[in-house]
């Protein structure tokens, strides 16, 4: 999908969406502070705007940084384990993480398996062509 075509029957020019999505999805902003702080610049849009365009055009910033990172990732891996709480039932979440941060996958569970989590290690080692120099967890 071309610029030309995603940008397409927008009011905003592609400059200022692109503003817009690259601030909402960089920082942990809500849709509404999102709209604020576009709103400080002189663009006025609606959170359902910011929204809509994010659910857009998300996917094509999500694409660009998954195709520029290929081959760049550190070369020390860890596995993060956090308990989150989803409709008021613990689950637990897996993320294996390179050492600045950059997020390799994700493993949400209702138990706490260990084994499957090392499994999704597992994966990703066998994904990648390259093993890193240090597994931490």
């Amino acid at each position: 999908m071309t610029d030309a075509l995603l940008y397409r029957r927008h009011r905003f020019p592609p400059d200022e969406i692109a503003q817009a999505v690259w601030l909402y999805f960089r920082f942990p902003l809500s849709l509404r502070m999102s709209e604020d702080l576009l709103a400080e610049r002189c663009i006025i849009v609606s959170h359902q705007t910011v929204r809509t365009w994010a659910e857009k055009i998300g996917r094509k910033f999500s694409k660009t940084i998954l195709r520029r990172s290929a081959g760049k990732l550190g070369d020390k891996w860890h596995l993060d384990e956090v308990v989150i709480s989803i409709g008021g039932r613990k689950h637990w979440l897996w993320r294996a993480v390179d050492q600045v941060g950059f997020v390799l996958d994700v493993l949400v569970q209702a138990r706490r398996d260990r084994q499957a989590a090392l499994r999704l290690m597992r994966k990703l080692l066998s994904r990648h062509n390259r093993l890193p120099r240090a597994l931490l967890h």
